[in-house]
């Protein structure tokens, strides 16, 4: 073999791996190039513009709460789904949570959402749809990603964007119904917890890393409620553990922006330091429930965006009359700051769509709110099997986007379209 032929096998095989590198380097700059991101206050899409997040929130769909079923004490997914385990086994109660993930939210809702003028919905979710634990009718195969998956579908179908929220951490990081813990916001004092939820959350992150219609990941909602005598170490606890999982997650993801919210219901940033430098596309999630419907009543959340200097967004408000939301709709954006109402769907109103109620739902709640203590109490509580059954059943049918009630008033108060679907 001669040293020409050498000399020029080399010439091309360097050619190959620089053209190779080359490649690589422009497909990560297209993907990078694909995704949202942070820039100063302000969230930029792909195409160079501003955008104002401006949708819902899917509770209820993928993380149950009593209150949308008209459930008072029975108020986490874990106590309902115990409560129709006692009412009715759990056999059909583990088919009645498969239909009800198949037919809560549907195409049909994410594109009606997309008429309306929203430009984004957030998805809370449990941590257990991508672990083994048993959660809304599945053990060991649980379907998380499946579910995301075919809301992602939808979603880019729609131009919608789609921000992860893990509603319910291992351990739970608030302490009361919403996280469907045991009332204490363990997550905080477990490094099981702790390193369990920063898993979860690389494993979610490198499965979607490459996923444009993901705008961010919500690491956690409303951590560390008011309630304990040990509410201020536990807020000392907060940022170290965002700060490990934002290092976890960019060992797989360098593009998508994450989100942080602030202790209390999303409401005190004090324990989350002013200079977000150890990452440069976070941004900052805020709650509001109540008040007045005014920039003087959001001016914690003003000034701290300010002072970090990256977007601030509401990702849940709601519950109140057309008024008052028109107004805060108004503040919200006169501030740069982007929102999320709570919800899109449940029984009755304050919401985009209603589902109505059962025959014999009463039954339903009776058994609910019923003392159900020791196994005597169960028995008596119990309703006829024929009619509970029904019940749930029917609710399946009734919560489908077809047989909802429209709540135009509502769309029209956030200054949405009802009526272009």
């Amino acid at each position: 073999m001669s040293k020409w032929y050498l000399f020029t096998l080399s010439v091309i095989l360097i050619t190959m791996v620089g053209c190779d590198q080359q490649h690589t380097k422009r497909k990560k700059l297209l993907i990078k190039e694909s995704f949202v991101y942070v820039n100063g206050p302000d969230l930029i899409t792909p195409d160079g513009n501003k955008l104002l997040i401006r949708g819902t929130n899917l509770g209820n769909w993928l993380n149950p709460e009593g209150y949308m079923f008209q459930f008072g004490k029975t108020n986490s997914a874990g106590r309902i789904h115990q409560a129709l385990c006692e009412m009715v086994g759990p056999d059909f109660v583990d088919q009645f949570w498969k239909a009800y993930k198949d037919n809560y939210i549907t195409r049909e809702d994410i594109l009606f959402l997309k008429s309306t003028g929203c430009n984004s919905i957030r998805l809370p979710f449990h941590y257990k749809l991508f672990t083994d634990e048993d959660y809304m009718g599945l053990t060991v195969s649980q379907d998380g990603f499946q579910r995301i998956d075919s809301l992602i579908g939808w979603c880019r179908e729609a131009g919608l964007y789609l921000i992860l929220d893990m509603h319910d951490a291992p351990g739970g990081q608030t302490g009361d119904n919403i996280d469907d813990s045991y009332g204490y916001p363990w997550l905080f004092e477990s490094e099981i917890s702790q390193q369990k939820f920063i898993d979860i959350w690389v494993k979610i992150a490198d499965y979607y890393k490459n996923e444009p219609v993901i705008l961010g990941y919500e690491l956690m909602n409303e951590p560390i409620a008011p309630y304990f005598s040990t509410t201020e170490e536990l807020n000392s606890r907060l940022e170290p553990l965002y700060k490990r999982t934002i290092a976890a997650i960019r060992e797989v993801d360098p593009h998508h922006i994450i989100l942080l919210g602030g202790a209390q219901w999303n409401s005190n940033f004090n324990p989350l330091t002013p200079d977000a430098s150890f990452d440069d596309n976070v941004m900052y999630t805020c709650h509001r429930y109540g008040g007045e419907p005014t920039a003087e009543a959001i001016k914690g959340f003003i000034e701290f965006r300010n002072k970090i200097n990256r977007p601030m967004y509401m990702g849940e408000i709601g519950h109140n009359t057309d008024e008052w939301m028109t107004a805060f709709c108004r503040v919200m954006e006169e501030n740069n700051i982007g929102w999320h109402f709570w919800p899109y769907k449940k029984m009755q109103g304050s919401c985009f769509v209603s589902i109505p109620e059962p025959d014999n739902w009463d039954k339903i709640i009776a058994f609910a709110e019923a003392p159900r203590a020791t196994y005597k109490e169960i028995r008596e509580a119990r309703p006829d099997q024929i009619l509970a059954r029904q019940a749930l059943s029917d609710f399946i049918e009734l919560c489908k986007f077809s047989n909802c009630t429209v709540n135009e008033s509502y769309i029209q108060a956030l200054g949405l379209n009802p009526n272009n679907f």
